[in-house]
């Protein structure tokens, strides 16, 4: 007897449609074909088990699976359930009229218990393209995979309850979520507000210009003086993710198994803030199942980097080009998979290895040699692609001991998205651009030319201050972010000059360090 059964095979945020075909004869031995690895050909012994202690016995005969397309790899235990479903249909315990109209994936545990499985949001978005009816998928990942609407979607605890709705001995009501509801219900409810930080108000500025339009930010300053603390609260002031931005930044996240029972549709910006102990394929994703790296995790939100200076300098290296390009390409012999990062990275580190070079309240120990080591640390290429360089001073003890609370992350918000409304409608014919840190150099010369004031500003201040020609493209980009936030048309000498003063480590003081 043949019987197939449906599920699917996640590779990056592709799904492909995998069909098991199960056939059975009289015989002794078991053929699983199909380019199964070894967690899939593992599969047999969990069935063996799992299939006693719910009550079946595990068919003695010639058994002989197919796991189609045959030549496309096939990684994990997600199969282990729609083999097991195949191989009792293919035995006449189960009916098999209704195999076709259903995509099944989950593993088995021995007792028969169903657990979960990643990219459960892929393979359903897949099953609905399909046109199957419905998804059998483990309970734990039901929400996720209930997000996709016009799918019947089911979670099961064991393969017992798989078994009971087949053979139509009992009923099960697919779940249903209201995504939309708990979705707008989450964006705006943060732990971490602006309003808690005393001071700093140069800092929350630049932090407010880089929110609005989407520039990269480094913050460099003595220990205590409150960078990682404002880093965390910068996805308060983003603006709302979108659905179709939720629904990306979910599937990725799904597919890396970092969602959690209870969460369906991600409905804030992700912060990922990586230990500078990881490695390169912790940070750009990869190994050997291909999963997104924290730059992919940080996908439509931030990738914060603490301490940037302490990461492996080869590790910083292989960020150049997804923060160009926006999005990752792993190659490996057999395969080659791409996952979206697009995100805003921000990062924070000392002036010195001391911490206290330019501190008025510490004396910095540190010899001129140990600083250029230190700073040349971080490439001039990588510099390069951060728009915004803000240098941060210890709060002084007046502004510290102050009761009043500062401006709340909900006011500034409302700027920024006033500020990204404005570029959602001048790049609004151009697919790929959505905010000004995206511009390319034609775009620049369109939307952000100087006016012949501005020029002569711009050229002493390259002058005077020593800044690098690199620096003439991210000024007039950050100086467009500042006109909109200043709600104009034009960009005025004013805006550039606030630009320029975002530039630190371009002086020439700061250039002889080593950067």
């Amino acid at each position: 007897m043949l019987v197939k059964t449906f599920c699917a095979a996640v590779n990056g945020l592709e799904v492909t449609t995998v069909t098991i075909e199960v056939s059975m004869s009289r015989g002794v031995l078991y053929h699983l074909t199909g380019l199964a690895d070894t967690a899939v050909r593992e599969s047999h012994d969990r069935i063996v088990a799992a299939l006693q202690n719910v009550g079946y016995r595990f068919p003695v005969a010639d058994i002989t699976i197919n796991m189609a397309p045959a030549d496309l790899r096939k990684e994990g235990s997600g199969y282990d359930l729609p083999l097991a479903i195949g191989i009792l249909a293919a035995n006449g315990k189960i009916e098999s009229e209704s195999l076709d109209q259903y995509m099944i994936m989950g593993e088995l545990g021995l007792d028969g218990r169903l657990q979960p499985i990643r990219g459960a949001l892929p393979i359903a978005i897949r099953a609905r393209k399909e046109k199957f009816k419905g998804l059998i998928v483990p309970k734990q990942n039901i929400r996720e995979a209930a997000v996709v609407n016009n799918l019947d979607v089911y979670g099961m605890e064991n393969i017992t309850d798989v078994i009971r709705f087949f053979n139509g001995v009992e009923t099960f009501q697919p779940t249903i979520i209201n995504t939309r509801q708990e979705f707008y219900e989450q964006q705006s409810k943060f732990e971490l507000d602006f309003a808690d930080v005393r001071g700093q108000e140069n800092v929350k500025r630049a932090m407010e210009v880089a929110a609005a339009g989407g520039h990269n930010l480094i913050m460099i300053g003595p220990p205590g003086s409150g960078k990682s603390m404002m880093a965390k609260r910068l996805p308060s002031i983003l603006p709302p993710l979108s659905l179709a931005e939720s629904l990306e930044t979910t599937q990725i996240h799904s597919v890396a198994g970092k969602l959690g029972k209870e969460m369906s549709l991600i409905s804030q910006r992700p912060f990922r803030a990586p230990h500078h102990t990881i490695s390169q394929v912790g940070l750009c994703g990869g190994s050997l199942n291909a999963q997104p790296g924290e730059i992919s995790l940080a996908h439509n939100g931030v990738l914060f980097l603490d301490e940037l200076t302490e990461f492996n300098k080869s590790t910083l290296e292989v960020l150049r080009q997804p923060l160009e390009d926006r999005k990752i390409t792993i190659a490996r012999a057999k395969y080659t998979v791409e996952f979206p990062s697009s995100f805003m990275f921000v990062a924070s580190m000392n002036p010195c290895p001391c911490g206290y070079y330019g501190d008025p309240t510490h004396h910095c120990v540190c010899t001129p040699g140990q600083i250029h080591r230190y700073m040349s640390k971080i490439s001039g290429p990588l510099l390069d692609r951060i728009d915004i360089q803000i240098e941060i001073t210890p709060v002084p003890f007046k502004d510290i001991s102050k009761t009043k609370e500062g401006e709340s992350s909900a006011s500034i918000r409302e700027r920024v998205i006033k500020a990204r409304h404005i570029q959602e409608e001048r790049f609004k014919d151009f697919k790929e651009i959505h905010c000004n840190a995206q511009m390319t150099e034609r775009m620049i010369h369109q939307y952000a030319e100087p006016d012949d004031k501005s020029v002569e500003l711009l050229r002493t201040a390259m002058e005077r201050l020593s800044l690098s020609a690199r620096a003439y493209n991210r000024i007039l980009k950050v100086a467009r972010t500042i006109a909109d936030l200043d709600n104009s048309e034009n960009v005025l000498s004013r805006h550039i000059a606030e630009a320029i003063g975002y530039r630190n480590l371009d002086r020439g003081d700061w250039a002889e360090r080593g950067l």
